[in-house]
């Protein structure tokens, strides 16, 4: 964990504790965290206890675009930007999220760069899920840690299967315009 708070530190960014009784937020806000929705309270609190609560101000980036890291975030509070900057750079808005969404969750698993840069548009605190904290799960935890990794697998292929619906949607756009 100290080169985790080491890498937050260098960005401006503040580790303050866990997110110890990660299930305070109540059953509502569970199931609109998707990444949470069939953990019991009991297990969403054993959860909390290895996540390190980061915070962050409006403004700051909580994540940048090609940088490496082996952690993802779960947004407990606040909004975020989430922008792609092109080979011209010129900066596209890809999305705008909020509490209960989970960002950088592909480079937690496959250890490639950020695809994109999440800026926090308000403050925030978000959960920090390194994968070491999955692999400790899977070992002494296993129904949740099996519970994470098919809910993390499910998140990847709705946006998997959202991103595939809008390049079809561009893809007969470009034909209807250059047929």
């Amino acid at each position: 964990m100290a080169v985790l708070q080491a890498h937050f530190e260098r960005a401006g960014l503040r580790l303050d504790g866990t997110c110890v009784g990660l299930s305070r937020y109540g059953l509502q806000w569970r199931q609109t965290a998707a990444l949470l929705e069939d953990l019991t309270a009991e297990e969403a609190d054993t959860l909390g206890v290895l996540m390190p609560l980061l915070r962050a101000r409006a403004g700051q980036a909580l994540i940048t675009e090609g940088e490496v890291g082996d952690w993802m975030l779960l947004l407990l509070g606040g909004t975020v930007d989430v922008t792609k900057r092109s080979e011209s750079g010129d900066v596209s808005r890809l999305a705008v999220i909020k509490q209960g969404a989970a960002v950088g969750e592909m480079s937690m698993l496959d250890a490639a760069p950020r695809y994109a840069t999440c800026t926090a548009l308000e403050d925030v605190q978000a959960g920090v899920l390194p994968r070491a904290v999955i692999a400790r799960l899977i070992q002494d935890h296993p129904a949740i840690g099996a519970k994470l990794l098919v809910k993390l697998t499910q998140l990847l292929a709705q946006r998997l299967r959202n991103t595939s619906t809008q390049l079809v949607k561009l893809l007969q756009k470009h034909d209807s315009i250059a047929g």
